[in-house]
């Protein structure tokens, strides 16, 4: 089940049984089942351990997004929206670096990223048999303590130093197979450079998931350890001369969530639940933000971060639900359905096994329209901002630190405290008005889903507004003092009990209530769906093999293709744009308005130099900050976006317009080298 994760969305319709093997440029393959034989006998490339040996060390994961190392000593090349937290972070009134951009002149001027750590994949161990052994025979409740449970000793075996190591069993083929994966994490990451707003999302909105793109949407950031650079032998050395029209590419990265495998019951539970709760709730947060930034130059700097992730993921959802509502992409889903469930029905060892597990996943979806409402808005939405989430973690934290390791929130397990650690730790700036304001208009929705005689609502609000009870968490919580939550942390249930912050108190009187709506829904919806799922899985992989790829999991795995256009409604699109372009696309208004920057450069810049470029590489939210690699493992491309054909990839993929959108390594070495006079950076990544 992979609710709450995906970036989504649309206008394509491609069609595609789970059962059949993937098509040429097809697939978020795993590092252990890449199709070798698939790419040598299309390209003629051999694809060799070494290689994808390469891609797997110099790739690496950020929050929410993909990177890599491109030089030996721990410089990260990612996209600008990916290290936006890091910048947003750094920014003061009087130094607005998402407005400005930002550059390191010397090494000690980089600037620390609190909060922020990237991971890179050390190992994939297969414990299928491990995992599926705790869980045989195992139903509802027993099966989530038991998968919770045999996960956790998984894990915290695994990364005995917890300081530099993290480890995470994956769940694959929607339970089919579960692999852990081992990584090496790094908690000092700093800033070295970030281009103005104007350049990384020129075109803003209207350009958003479309093509051609004039966007310098990249981002570099420092690993450091012991107070030192990291030295990283293995990295993606930089093309000069770029990609090529027709080259084959690789593109290492971490997409999110797909729903390739889902059954019609959970795409239905989408369309008709999930995706409508979105758009209603995304629209509204639109125009309370967007009217919170026309109040003042500082509240339009404050919500600028947040509107971005809001229009992004408002677009977005409109495209998914688009899909979804096409009569001819859910007719030919239920006839791709028919067709597996006849081919499990005409063998009868097959069929014993798992011919029931169809008809449960519709079963739990039913069930979960019914418990929706409330484990929303009680448990997933139900300690909205900063502050009441904030309390939430401390509170939850004091009593799963108390409970053995097995029986612990996950989350809480011994693995993944240091990160949690440094996330309490770290210094962040908190925005008043901001906060008060999300506060009371989520503290609203609360009460009016849940209605206001909830007993929760009760427990949250009592006799006083939603406005009044985010003016009290304001006023009185001290929770934005890192100092503060740490001695929370530290103090454990005793410091927890005792504390009259009001946001702890709020916590602690509904937290008994939000864990209720949590485990009904996991006992009833998730164990489930995530044992039927599995059993799915297990048929097609009885029928079938392992000739596909598991849907995306958030975790590394390889696409290819080649750079190429693509036709649209009979115009070709070229693969390339240049500064040239550029130019000749800006207006000199928000959102096409380029930075003065640009304009002062624009004699030095051969404007035939390309900027963008769209390649085949199948490719999904998750991705953003990704490398392009050619086959000598040089980058020759940073992905930032797709195309709007490529948002229907949470569906499937079709090669004739789903298209990645990339940064030019050629292009973007021109624009440090001649706009931003980046020289002490542009001599790193091409000495």
């Amino acid at each position: 089940m992979r609710r709450y994760l995906a970036v989504v969305l649309i206008f394509a319709f491609a069609f595609f049984s789970s059962a059949r093997p993937a098509r040429a440029d097809e697939g978020m393959w795993t590092l252990d089942n890449f199709p070798t034989k698939a790419v040598a006998k299309r390209y003629g490339f051999k694809t060799t351990p070494a290689f994808l040996d390469t891609l797997r060390t110099a790739s690496v994961r950020l929050p929410g997004c993909s990177g890599s190392f491109v030089s030996a000593n721990g410089l990260i090349m990612t996209n600008h929206h990916c290290a936006r937290g890091c910048i947003t972070n750094n920014s003061t009134p009087q130094n607005d670096f998402i407005k400005t951009g930002f550059l390191a002149a010397a090494q000690p001027d980089e600037k620390f990223c609190p909060g922020f750590s990237i991971v890179s994949l050390v190992t994939i161990s297969d414990v299928t048999k491990t995992v599926d052994a705790a869980t045989a025979g195992k139903t509802a409740a027993a099966f989530n303590a038991a998968q919770r449970a045999v996960f956790s000793q998984l894990e915290t075996a695994c990364a005995p130093d917890k300081a530099t190591q993290q480890c995470q069993v994956v769940t694959l083929y929607n339970g089919g197979r579960y692999a852990l994966y081992r990584y090496r994490k790094y908690s000092d990451v700093r800033l070295v450079f970030a281009p103005e707003e104007a350049a990384a999302f020129f075109g803003g909105d209207p350009d958003n998931f479309n093509f051609p793109r004039y966007d310098l949407d990249c981002a570099f950031m420092r690993a450091y350890e012991n107070g030192a650079p990291v030295r990283t032998p293995n990295f993606f050395r930089w093309s000069k001369a770029g990609p090529a029209n027709g080259e084959l590419i690789f593109v290492p990265g971490n997409p999110g969530s797909t729903s390739r495998l889902d059954t019609v019951a959970e795409l239905e539970y989408l369309r008709d639940v999930q995706n409508i709760a979105a758009l209603r709730s995304l629209s509204e947060q639109r125009g309370l933000y967007t009217q919170f930034a026309q109040e003042s130059p500082e509240h339009a700097r404050q919500a600028t971060s947040i509107l971005f992730g809001i229009e992004n993921s408002l677009k977005a959802t409109v495209g998914h639900e688009s899909t979804l509502l096409d009569p001819a992409f859910f007719a030919q889903r239920r006839a791709q359905e028919r067709a597996d469930r006849a081919a499990i029905a005409k063998n009868p060892a097959i069929a014993a096994r798992f011919g029931g597990a169809y008809d449960a996943i519709a079963k739990a979806e039913e069930r979960a329209r019914d418990l929706e409402v409330v484990y929303t808005y009680r448990e997933r939405s139900g300690a909205p901002g900063f502050y009441l989430a904030t309390a939430r973690t401390l509170v939850r934290a004091a009593a799963e630190r108390a409970k053995p390791d097995a029986l612990r929130l996950r989350g809480f397990n011994d693995a993944a405290l240091p990160q949690l650690v440094s996330i309490l730790s770290a210094p962040r700036p908190i925005f008043a008005d901001l906060e008060r304001t999300g506060l009371a208009f989520n503290l609203t929705k609360i009460r009016e889903f849940l209605g206001p005689d909830d007993v929760y609502v009760r427990a949250l609000l009592g006799n006083d507004s939603p406005a009044a009870v985010a003016a009290r968490v304001l006023e009185g919580s001290k929770l934005a003092d890192p100092a503060v939550r740490k001695a929370l942390y530290d103090g454990g249930a005793a410091a927890i009990a005792a504390s009259t912050d009001p946001a702890i108190v709020l916590v602690r009187a509904t937290d008994a209530m939000s864990r209720a709506a949590r485990q009904t829904f996991e006992d009833q919806v998730g164990a489930p769906l995530a044992k039927n799922e599995a059993l799915v899985a297990q048929a097609q992989f009885a029928l079938h093999g392992l000739s596909r790829y598991p849907d995306a999991t958030f975790t590394l795995r390889v696409t290819y293709g080649t750079v190429s256009g693509w036709n649209e409604r009979g115009t070709p699109v070229a693969p390339f744009t240049t500064f040239g372009g550029a130019f000749a696309h800006a207006t000199g208004s928000d959102p096409f308005a380029l930075p003065a920057s640009w304009t002062a450069a624009r004699g030095t810049l051969d404007p035939s130099t390309p900027l963008d470029f769209v390649s085949t590489a199948d490719i999904i939210g998750g991705n953003s900050g990704s490398p392009v690699v050619n086959g000598k493992g040089e980058m020759v491309g940073l992905i930032f976006d797709g195309n709007i054909h490529s948002l229907g990839g949470d569906y499937g993929y079709d090669v004739r317009d789903n298209r990645a959108v990339a940064v030019d390594s050629v292009g973007l070495l021109a624009a440090l080298r001649s706009i931003y006079h980046a020289d002490r950076l542009a001599s790193e990544l091409s000495p």
